[in-house]
């Protein structure tokens, strides 16, 4: 887990300065991220259905082979200068299509294994995997990019998917295949059970928002610190992996925390914080001054990770995780490609109107998230569908 998920971050990061360095075009560094991420999204009802169906370390490893494989493609073609922006954006996407098969399937796994009063300790641990590899993924990508380039540094990326790979294979599935009919058939029960749930609806349409914010951002920041703090590649990688330090102490006193009862708050609460960070490094005179607000940006993760991923273990059907979870992953992180699109149009021409447009989707976030989350869950009915925990 944490090698993929360093390899994603890595990766996320190299992409866009790949562009930036190879194409010299922000529109292109926003059209990667985009279809490095939304292709693969749509797919995620279809992945559900497999992962429910198969198990997950199988599916799991499918994934990080076809990264592996795709990024060393990249780097074939890169090195012997044949890569072109279409093909380019063609590899992407064709990497991104399998992606729910590793980041649901690892997710689904937590609430397999750990008891329910552990929980939040337990997604702890798993959000801290993501505050890991945002530690030192952008710090080597970024190291990377300075010292040997980014076409190594993808290369080495692909090395450490296909590590992930190997180490996975052995593994051995826990429980939670579930009785299936057609694949369509349960994928689209999967889409029909995470609409009518109401949390699962109110988290995807809040966090969604949430996440064009932080899309614009992670595009705006590297253009941010390479065209007027005067830093470079190092530079953007280390700012995020910062932010990635001080998230990791915030994520893992949040999971001692008890936040049944005030999730909205929590969450509401991280956003307005977030978005308000994002503001802040817009007028940030030097690096170091944008280094203190990353910090800052960093500690709403730990409340925002520990709730969202807790609130939706709690409201969720066991016998429906595998579907219900890549849909509502992918419900969830649909605004950040979209906002790294948008990022990559409005950067060139307007970084206050990208910093700012962010903490305004950020605030609109936080109040969806109390309008659309109820504080009291009930079991919705698929209607022409047993439930598979019946």
């Amino acid at each position: 887990m944490l090698l993929a998920r360093t390899a994603t971050t890595m990766v996320e990061l190299i992409l866009v300065l790949f562009a930036l360095e190879r194409f010299h075009s922000p529109g292109l560094a926003g059209a990667v991220t985009f279809l490095a991420l939304a292709p693969g999204l749509l797919m995620s009802p279809i992945a559900g259905a497999l992962l429910d169906r198969h198990g997950r370390v199988k599916l799991m490893v499918v994934d990080y082979v076809v990264a592996a494989s795709a990024l060393a493609l990249i780097v074939g073609l890169g090195a012997a200068d044949v890569l072109s922006e279409v093909l380019l954006l063609a590899i992407v996407t064709v990497m991104s299509l399998t992606f729910p098969l590793s980041t649901t399937g690892v997710r689904t796994m937590f609430p397999l294994i750990v008891p329910r009063p552990l929980w939040e300790r337990a997604n702890a641990v798993d959000s801290n995997g993501y505050v890991v590899s945002s530690i030192f993924g952008p710090a080597i990508a970024g190291a990377l990019v300075a010292t040997v380039g980014s076409l190594w540094a993808l290369a080495l990326t692909a090395a450490f998917y296909a590590v992930a790979a190997v180490i996975t294979v052995p593994l051995r599935d826990p429980l939670g295949r579930v009785p299936h009919g057609g694949l369509l058939s349960d994928a689209w029960a999967g889409l029909v059970y995470t609409w009518r749930n109401t949390t699962l609806r109110g988290l995807g349409i809040s966090v969604s928002t949430a996440n064009i914010a932080n899309g614009l951002f992670y595009i705006g920041l590297p253009v941010f610190v390479l065209s007027r703090l005067g830093g470079g590649a190092a530079e953007v990688g280390q700012l995020f992996a910062l932010m990635g330090v001080t998230a990791a102490v915030s994520v893992l006193f949040v999971g001692r925390v008890g936040t049944e009862g005030r999730e909205r708050p929590f969450l509401a609460g991280a956003m307005v914080l977030t978005g308000v960070g994002y503001a802040m490094v817009l007028f940030s005179p030097n690096l170091l001054v944008a280094a203190l607000v990353m910090a800052v940006i960093g500690l709403a993760t730990g409340p925002f990770d520990v709730v969202l991923f807790t609130l939706r273990q709690r409201r969720t059907d066991p016998a429906w995780l595998g579907r219900a979870f890549a849909v509502s992953m992918s419900f969830n992180f649909i605004g950040f490609p979209v906002g790294s699109a948008i990022g990559g149009a409005v950067a060139p021409i307007s970084l206050e109107l990208a910093f700012l447009g962010a903490l305004a989707l950020e605030v609109i976030a936080a109040v969806l998230a109390f309008a659309l989350i109820p504080k009291e869950y009930s079991e919705p009915v698929v209607r022409g569908v047993a439930s598979p925990g019946t």
